[in-house]
């Protein structure tokens, strides 16, 4: 009996429990988001050499996050990190017009989003480093990602700015609300 009660509070007022990948090419800034987010401060991030996990608590949702590396020969290691995964969050250096960057991105949020594992998940692309300068805003990003053609598929794209803050929030939103919708 008491246990189906501690059950029932949980369920009710308690926090509800969401694994996140966070993945993107390299120097996207995807570190740097997390610890944004975990700690309210800028870190000094280097290259992930495999993966950070940490846990980031918002609206009563315990977010585990998992930060894995982005470097072309760490890449084919992301499907080690899509069992049981509610969201992607797909961070991008909106900065970055390099058209051969900009098609590797492409490239990998595609092969991402059609694996089966991930079918279920949700999409949150955060379009990093706006505070640069010609940083490409969520509508051209979006286009030049292709995500219109990410059908059956609940996504976002989210302007922010991983140094200061700003839009990371707002992304947080978005998932916290797509993600009470789905666990109802």
């Amino acid at each position: 009996m008491g246990n189906s009660i501690s059950g029932l509070w949980n369920k009710l007022f308690g926090k509800k429990e969401v694994r996140i990948l966070m993945v993107g090419l390299d120097a996207a800034g995807k570190t740097t988001i997390l610890y944004k987010l975990m700690l309210g401060e800028v870190i000094t991030a280097i290259p992930t050499i495999g993966f950070n996990v940490e846990t980031v608590e918002y609206k009563n949702i315990k977010f585990t996050v998992w930060d894995v590396g982005g470097q072309d020969t760490i890449r084919p290691l992301w499907v080690h990190y899509y069992q049981n995964t509610d969201a992607v969050i797909f961070v991008v250096d909106s900065h970055d017009r390099d058209p051969e960057r900009i098609q590797d991105a492409r490239d990998e949020l595609h092969k991402l989003m059609n694996e089966d594992q991930l079918k279920d998940a949700s999409l949150l692309v955060f379009a990093n480093k706006q505070d640069m300068p010609k940083a490409m805003g969520a509508s051209e990003l979006q286009e030049k990602l292709g995500i219109n053609e990410l059908r059956a598929r609940q996504w976002f794209v989210q302007p922010c700015c991983a140094k200061t803050g700003d839009g990371l929030y707002q992304g947080l939103d978005w998932l916290s609300n797509i993600i009470s919708q789905k666990k109802k």
